[in-house]
C-alpha cells in the first residue's frame, strides 16, 4: 500500500486509478441499488396498481396530506443534526471539492440517502438523481479516505462516483462520464477520464444485474420528419431556454428570501410541504420523481390541457421547495418539466401546419434534454443522455440545435451560470478552477517532495558537518523548537573550510548562509495545498509529513514553480 499511495500522488498513475474507479463503481452501484430498493419496494406495496408511480392513483385527501407528513418526519430528522451535516446534494458536493480537497464526510450521505428517500416516499415534487451524485462521490472521497491515500487522488474519485450515479440512476454510463468531467471535474484529461469511464461502466452492471438492462424510460423510436421542421426545433430551444432562465430565478428567489427570512429551517420545510400538498390536490402528477408521467409525454398521451397544468404546476413548485431546503435533487425534475414543455410544443406544431411532422414525443425528447443541459450547464451530458436513452443517432442533430438555443439564452442573453453554481455564489462561495490550481491538484507533495537531506542540531562540529555532507544531501534540515529551517549544504560546506579545526563547533543559526523557514504539511495534501500553505504561513519550504509524525521529506516554492512550467 506504501507503494500503492506514492505512485497516487503522481498525475500520470492511470493502472492504479483504473483499479480505484472499478472499485469506486462496485461500492457506487450497491449503496445506489439499496437506495433504489428502498424507494421502489415500500411504494410498490403501497400505491394503487403496485407501480411504484402511481400517485395519481391515492385518493386526494392523501395527496395533499402525504408531502406534509414526510416535510414533518424530515423536521424530526433534521432537528437531530447540526447545520453542517445538513448539508447534501450536487452543491454540498462542489463546495467539499473547491474549499475541502473533496473530503465528502460520511454524515452528510447518510444524511442524504435518508432525508433524500424520506422526501420521495411521501411524493415530493423533487429528483433522486441530484442525491445519487452525491452520495456516489461520497462513496469514491470515502473510498479514498479509508486507504490513506493522497487528496489528489480523492478528487478524481469523487468524479468516478458522480459517473457512477448518474450511470445508475438512468442506465446512461456514458452520460455519467460527461457530467462528471463538465459539472464536477471541469477538466477532460486522459489520468480523469480513463477511471470515470470504468467506474461508470461498473456502477451501471451493478444495478443491471440487481434490476435488469431496462432503461429507466419507455421511449419509442422517433426522427425529425423532414428539415422544415428545424426552424421549429429552434423555437423549441428558445422555449425551453427562458423556462429554464424561470426555474434558474425562481429557486434562487426562493433561495434569498430563504436566507433573509426570519423563519426556521423547520417552518420552511412544512410550508413546501403544504405547497406540494395544495398543487398535488389538482395535479398529482406532480409528486414523486413523476417517470410515468415522463414516458406518458414522450409516448404522446397527454392532451394539451393537462400538459399546460402540469407544467404551470410543476415549473412554480418544484424551484420553490428546493430553495425553501428541501434536501432532494433538481436533475429529474427538469428533465420532467423539459418533457411536458417539449410535448406540448410538439402538440401546439402539429396542428399549426399541414404537413407531417414529428411525433410529439420527439418534441418531448428534446425538451428533456434542453432543459436539463441549460439548467444544470451541462449541454454535452444532456446530448449523451437523450441519445443513450433512445440508441437513436437520428436524435443528434435536432437536439444539437435545440440544446445549444436553450443554453445560449440562459448563459448569455440572461447572463445565468448553472443552478448550482447559483446556490454557491448565494453562499459566497465559488466553483471555478484555474489552470494552475488544476494541474497542481492534480499531483500530490510526495511527487515532488525531495527525501535527499540530512537532519541536524544547530550546533555541529566541522569534522561532523563534512561527515554529515558526504552523502551529498540537497539540504540540511534544522529543527529548533517548533521551528524548522532549511540550510544550503554548500553554505555548510564553506563553513567548514573556514573552521580553524575539525572540532570547532559550528552554529549553523548564525554563519553566513542560505536559510529557508519551513512549515509542515501532510504527506497526503496536493501541490495546490502546499503553495496555499507557503503563502498562509509566509515560508518558502514544507516539511512533509507521515501519520506517525516523521519527516519524509522537504518541498520548496522554487520545485512547485519549475513543475507548473515544465507542465
Amino acid at each position: 500500500m506504501k507503494h500503492f499511495r506514492q505512485r497516487l500522488a503522481h498525475n500520470e498513475a492511470l493502472p492504479q486509478m483504473v483499479v480505484l474507479g472499478m472499485l469506486c463503481g462496485l461500492l457506487c452501484g450497491l449503496v445506489l441499488g439499496l437506495f433504489r430498493l428502498l424507494l421502489e419496494l415500500p411504494l410498490q406495496n403501497v400505491l394503487p396498481g403496485a407501480n411504484s408511480e402511481n400517485f395519481e392513483g391515492l385518493s386526494p385527501w392523501l395527496h395533499f396530506f402525504l408531502p406534509i407528513i414526510g416535510s414533518l418526519i424530515l423536521v424530526a430528522i433534521l432537528s437531530r443534526v447540526t447545520p453542517l451535516n445538513r448539508k447534501v446534494g450536487v452543491t454540498h458536493l462542489l463546495e467539499r471539492m473547491a474549499y475541502h480537497q473533496s473530503n465528502l464526510p460520511l454524515i452528510n450521505a447518510l444524511m442524504q440517502f435518508l432525508v433524500a428517500s424520506i422526501a420521495l416516499l411521501f411524493g415530493h415534487s423533487v429528483g433522486k438523481e441530484g442525491p445519487a451524485v452525491h452520495l456516489g462521490a461520497a462513496c469514491g472521497s470515502q473510498l479514498g479516505q479509508k486507504l490513506n491515500l493522497p487528496n489528489n487522488t480523492l478528487r478524481i474519485l469523487a468524479g468516478c462516483g458522480t459517473a457512477a450515479g448518474i450511470a445508475a440512476t438512468f442506465n446512461t454510463p456514458l452520460a455519467g462520464v460527461v457530467f462528471a468531467m463538465e459539472v464536477v471535474l471541469l477538466e477532460y484529461t486522459v489520468i480523469g477520464f480513463m477511471p470515470v469511464m470504468v467506474a461508470a461502466a461498473t456502477g451501471a452492471l451493478v444495478v443491471q444485474f440487481m434490476f435488469g438492462s431496462e432503461l429507466v424510460l419507455t421511449v419509442p423510436a422517433m426522427h425529425i420528419e423532414s428539415l422544415q421542421e428545424i426552424p421549429y426545433v429552434a423555437f423549441l430551444g428558445g422555449i425551453i431556454g427562458l423556462l429554464a432562465v424561470v426555474f434558474i430565478r425562481l429557486m434562487k428567489g426562493a433561495m434569498q428570501w430563504s436566507d433573509h427570512s426570519v423563519l426556521t429551517y423547520r417552518s420552511k420545510l412544512i410550508i413546501a410541504g403544504l405547497a406540494t400538498g395544495s398543487i398535488a390536490v389538482f395535479y398529482p402528477q406532480v409528486m414523486g420523481i413523476g417517470y410515468d408521467t415522463l414516458t406518458a409525454a414522450l409516448q404522446g398521451e397527454l392532451g394539451i390541457g393537462l400538459l399546460l397544468g402540469i407544467l404551470i404546476a410543476k415549473i412554480l413548485l418544484t424551484p420553490i421547495v428546493l430553495g425553501l431546503g428541501m434536501p432532494a435533487g433538481l436533475i429529474g425534475p427538469t428533465f420532467f418539466i423539459g418533457a411536458i414543455a417539449g410535448g406540448l410544443l410538439g402538440i401546439l406544431g402539429a396542428g399549426a401546419v399541414d404537413q407531417n411532422v414529428a411525433h410529439s414525443g420527439f418534441y418531448a425528447l428534446l425538451g428533456m434534454g434542453s432543459m436539463m443541459g441549460a439548467v444544470t450547464n451541462a449541454p454535452m451530458a444532456a446530448l449523451v443522455a437523450i441519445l443513450e436513452l433512445t440508441g437513436n443517432p437520428n436524435i443528434i442533430f435536432p437536439a444539437m440545435i435545440s440544446i445549444v438555443i436553450s443554453n445560449l439564452i440562459a448563459r448569455y442573453i440572461f447572463k445565468l451560470p448553472s443552478i448550482f453554481v447559483v446556490s454557491m455564489q448565494l453562499q459566497g462561495m465559488d466553483y471555478r478552477y484555474q489552470p494552475l490550481t488544476q494541474v497542481l491538484n492534480g499531483s500530490a507533495v510526495r511527487s515532488l517532495m525531495s527525501s535527499n537531506f540530512i537532519k541536524s542540531n544547530p550546533q555541529i562540529s566541522a569534522q561532523g558537518a563534512l561527515n554529515a555532507l558526504d552523502s551529498s544531501p540537497s539540504w540540511v534540515l534544522i529543527e529548533v523548537g517548533k521551528k524548522y529551517l532549511l540550510l544550503s549544504p554548500g553554505d555548510l560546506h564553506a563553513a567548514t573550510r573556514q573552521a580553524s579545526s575539525s572540532q570547532e563547533t559550528i552554529d549553523m543559526l548564525k554563519m553566513p548562509a542560505m536559510r529557508l523557514d519551513a512549515a509542515k504539511i501532510d504527506s497526503r495534501a496536493t501541490l495546490q495545498q502546499a503553495l496555499d500553505k507557503m503563502t498562509r504561513k509566509d515560508v518558502e519550504a514544507l516539511c512533509v509529513f507521515e501519520d506517525d509524525g516523521e519527516i519524509i521529506g522537504l518541498l520548496t516554492r522554487d520545485q512547485i514553480e519549475e513543475f507548473y512550467r515544465e507542465s
